[in-house]
């Protein structure tokens, strides 16, 4: 068992102004690069293990500090501090209890913690920014959990803290809620151009919103551009988003049947959205890690140096059999 911190229990949540209407007009120009979703993508990290057996759901880079950051969903049979018994899978996704590794550069595991109430673990963003948080690493990550899908309502920063277990409602967390009612929030963050992208459900639809990274954190959510989510009509499962400059970027698919590595119908589709009006430049139909097992996608991050010679748009896999999935990440260059 991990050992704990003392922790006291309370709600971080902000007072939220009301967002602008959906349609406003689009967002300025900004600096940054355009990906190819073409290119069959240059191999960073090979089916590496996590702490757990289950699949990576999403990842992110900290370059200043030479670390990955990946989330995963909770087998059964893990009892964490606290706890009085053990948990199945299915009661862990409905309660949106994460496990939250911490890598080296090169896929190797260095630590981890646990994040319970927070959600799915569609994405995760770090800021490690000297000018922002004084070289403190905080992560952005879906929070408050609902009980009914173990999707998040809300949106939580926090900083990591090694071997610990944090609850979504500790004051450690700060909560954000642009769309009160809404749940399956994720957040994506560009930090050379202080902006956030958060996706977001209602009912009845799902959203993009853009936001500027420092009028959001001090708690007013006023989008630079509103939109929905394309490809929703695919019936393709979304697997993550990052942005960079003007362009977001979507990834869809499943994962093969069984084991395969040649079954030719899975589906790993890239989307490249223009931020500036909310229209799709190009979609592909990515042929990145087609030699995996299973190869499902999971997760999109955008690495910049010095770890890469140029900009890479990377891709998320998890790979091999039921109870034994790995992760592997693949880098698409610039046009």
């Amino acid at each position: 068992m991990l050992g704990l911190s003392g922790m006291v229990l309370a709600t971080a949540a902000l007072s939220v102004p009301k967002a602008l209407a959906a349609g406003r007009d689009s967002a300025p120009d900004v600096l940054g690069d355009r990906f190819n979703l073409a290119d069959s993508g240059a191999r960073l990290i090979h089916e590496k293990a996590l702490h757990h057996t289950t699949v990576m759901q999403s990842f992110a880079f900290d370059e200043l500090h030479g670390h990955v950051y990946a989330l995963q969903l909770m087998p059964s049979g893990v009892q964490l501090p606290g706890e009085s018994r053990t948990y199945s899978h299915a009661e862990r996704h409905d309660a949106g209890d994460l496990c939250l590794n911490r890598l080296s550069m090169r896929g190797e595991l260095l630590d981890r913690m646990y994040l319970k109430g927070f959600g799915h673990g569609t994405a995760i963003s770090v800021d490690s920014s000297l000018s922002s948080w004084g070289g403190a690493v905080r992560l952005w990550v879906e929070c408050d959990a609902n009980p009914a899908s173990g999707y998040g309502r809300a949106i939580g920063r926090f900083p990591y803290a090694e071997n610990t277990v944090l609850h979504s409602a500790d004051r450690r967390v700060t909560v954000y809620r642009p769309h009160p009612g809404s749940s399956a929030n994720c957040a994506a963050l560009d930090l050379n151009n202080r902006r956030l992208l958060l996706r977001y459900a209602l009912p009845d639809r799902r959203r993009y919103a853009l936001y500027n990274l420092d009028t959001f954190t001090a708690g007013f959510f006023s989008p630079l551009i509103d939109f929905a989510q394309p490809g929703l009509d695919l019936g393709l499962p979304f697997q993550g988003m990052t942005l960079d400059g003007d362009y977001a970027y979507q990834l869809m698919g499943f994962g093969r049947a069984a084991n395969s590595s040649s079954e030719p119908d899975n589906t790993v589709l890239l989307h490249c959205i223009d931020l500036r009006t909310g229209a799709v430049v190009q979609q592909h139909k990515s042929q990145a890690g087609r030699q995996l097992t299973y190869r499902e996608p999971e997760g999109l991050a955008v690495l910049h140096g010095p770890q890469a010679r140029e900009p890479q748009l990377c891709m998320g896999f998890a790979s091999g059999p039921a109870g034994g999935r790995k992760f592997s990440l693949y880098g698409l260059p610039t046009l």
